[in-house]
């Protein structure tokens, strides 16, 4: 079976600025089979369509959130409720496998100091760890393609580096042997190449960074996702399939 990784941020990877609000970087990845994914493109399209008249529409979190751009239409509050239940259900029925990473970046420089190493470097380790490991549990022959959002020429190129390296290495857990086998290849979209994989694992992304970040607080879009985060053979997902560091 062939799948594809779809991993997409929310949050800054930088360390010379964090936001007091938000000092959470989290690095989310999507698991999807080749069957699945036409199914979830199918299912979301009609979905843009149903709300915006166009399936061109690219659903992103923040604007979603903020109300913005193709999303203002969501100040009406009867159709943004009815414009959620949709979109939770929608994540719901997707049968998607869930693998998130993320750097609480004052706890990491308070710990690490100027041996602080980039937290998407390091995100990108962990996801692509776990993505072995759920790959040798749920499909022997299961092959993925990793596809990551465009976020810039350089920023592109050092994830790349980072990435072979990873590949030509392995890490403490995976050898690189095991890794090779389950990878297929290593690739970039842009945000606007409307990508559904992309998108799918951008709204997730944000859900699965504020209730790290509020552990306490009901979260709705949480709960639906919680299920769906890849976990060890008792249901343990913590430091499986969402790994927080340090």
């Amino acid at each position: 079976m062939k799948y594809t990784f779809f991993l997409d941020e929310t949050g800054d990877h930088g360390l010379s600025f964090i936001d007091k609000n938000f000092p959470l970087f989290l690095l989310c990845g999507c698991l999807i089979s080749e069957d699945d994914l036409l199914d979830i493109e199918t299912a979301l399209n009609e979905f843009k369509i149903k709300y915006f008249g166009s399936k061109s529409v690219v659903l992103h979190s923040r604007e979603i959130r903020k109300c913005e751009g193709a999303f203002q239409v969501l100040f009406d509050t009867k159709l943004k409720s009815q414009f959620y239940n949709d979109l939770n259900g929608l994540l719901e029925k997707a049968n998607i496998t869930i693998i998130g990473a993320g750097i609480n970046k004052e706890e990491y420089i308070k710990k690490y100091g100027k041996d602080a190493k980039d937290p998407y470097s390091i995100c990108l380790s962990f996801v692509i760890e776990r993505m072995t490991f759920c790959l040798d549990k749920k499909d022997n022959d299961g092959k993925a393609e990793i596809i990551v959002e465009k976020r810039g020429k350089k920023e592109d190129v050092m994830l790349e580096a980072h990435f072979n390296s990873i590949n030509d290495r392995g890490t403490f857990y995976v050898t690189r042997q095991r890794m090779q086998k389950r990878i297929l290849g290593f690739s970039f979209l842009h945000k606007l190449d409307n990508n559904i994989g992309l998108q799918l694992s951008d709204l997730i992304a944000y859900p699965l960074a504020r209730k790290t970040l509020y552990p306490e607080v009901h979260y709705i879009p949480f709960q639906i996702l919680e299920k769906k985060i890849y976990c060890n053979d008792i249901g343990e997902y913590k430091g499986w399939g969402l790994k927080i560091f340090p």
